[in-house]
């Protein structure tokens, strides 16, 4: 079983500027992504990807966010990491190395852009709010190895950003070929996330995202016959090979989320390994369409695909019972029945 982090002992107040037991914390913001500059990163010398050492914890974050007279914001989902050791358990799973080029999510105050550096990593920040996006610049003044995209993820022109990157730097700069993404998201955009960098498996290789924990586990657990299995499950699994990393308590957290959090990583597939189907458009609209009537059976929800007897025959062949539902189909089965009704 997954070993849980422990984090340090969570301080209430935001009001509390003195300690003598206040934990060492880093402070990595769960804001939502942002940017308004299309500018390329520029290459970099291996000497300027390291920063100036700058410790993280309780009072830090704090004074960071004072200066920008903030406070973590509802709408935008805004946690800040109390637990140093989760930023480096995020960096560790992506296996990030000197050369690496990461797209990070939110940074927030910058504790997990930080860790990134030191590893040796060139980092483009997307982040939302104004007020983070230039305290980020602020922090990492100087250092050409941190870009910061003042935009919303979810809105962002992502392929431009990475595209105008990799287009300007030259192989002998030691870059890798593709990108990774390593990010502390909000829980409430972690699906539009996780749907709009999966099938980018050309620009990414890996995806690392802290996620809450409860959908980690739906994401991972691609078992059939179970309440929670979505087409979602059918997704992650056609555009990657998901694992589930290590649990992260909810103290981890300022201000304590109501739920625990965990590091997830997808291994992206490229696009030759994908299941083969005749039209991913028409698999996935299969695949929503069979779970739009998940009581139903297959040959119902289906019908307006092709007559129900045909749908039967086709579910019959690839050795499945006629009043299948969707629940009891996996990936395998769903590409199966896809390429007989479509082409038939």
């Amino acid at each position: 079983m997954n070993s849980l982090l422990h984090p340090v002992r969570p301080i209430l107040s935001f009001h509390h500027t003195r300690s003598s037991t206040s934990p060492s914390a880093h402070d990595s913001a769960a804001a939502t992504s942002a940017g308004k500059t299309h500018d390329t990163l520029p290459r970099l010398q291996a000497s300027e990807r390291k920063p100036k050492t700058q410790q993280d914890d309780y009072h830090s974050t704090l004074k960071a966010l004072n200066s920008k007279g903030r406070f973590p914001r509802k709408s935008l989902g805004q946690h800040y990491m109390l637990n140093g050791s989760v930023n480096e358990e995020l960096v560790a799973a992506a296996n990030v190395k000197e050369g690496d080029v990461v797209l990070e999510i939110g940074p927030g105050t910058g504790s997990l852009t930080s860790v990134l550096v030191e590893a040796g990593a060139t980092v483009l920040a997307i982040e939302k709010d104004p007020y983070m996006a230039s305290l980020v610049r602020e922090r990492f003044t100087g250092l050409e190895c941190v870009k910061v995209v003042e935009e919303d993820f979810t809105r962002s022109h992502l392929r431009s950003h990475m595209s105008s990157f990799f287009s300007s730097k030259i192989p002998a700069d030691g870059y890798s070929s593709t990108a990774k993404v390593v990010a502390n998201i909000p829980f409430n955009i972690s699906t539009d996330v996780v749907k709009q960098l999966l099938p980018m498996g050309d620009i990414f290789s890996e995806v690392v995202l802290l996620l809450q924990d409860e959908a980690a586990l739906r994401l991972v657990d691609s078992s059939k016959k179970s309440s929670e299995y979505r087409p979602i499950n059918i997704f992650v699994n056609f555009y990657s090979v998901p694992e589930y990393k290590i649990k992260v308590s909810r103290t981890s957290f300022f201000p304590q989320p109501k739920v625990d959090a965990a590091i997830v990583a997808f291994k992206l597939k490229q696009s030759a390994d994908y299941p083969h189907v005749s039209s991913i458009k028409s698999f996935f609209s299969m695949v929503n369409s069979a779970f739009n009537g998940k009581r139903k059976m297959l040959r119902k929800s289906l019908q307006h695909i092709c007559p129900s007897p045909d749908i039967e025959a086709a579910l019959t062949a690839v050795n499945l019972l006629p009043t299948s539902r969707p629940e009891e189909l996996t990936l395998e089965d769903f590409v199966k029945l896809h390429n007989l009704i479509v082409n038939a």
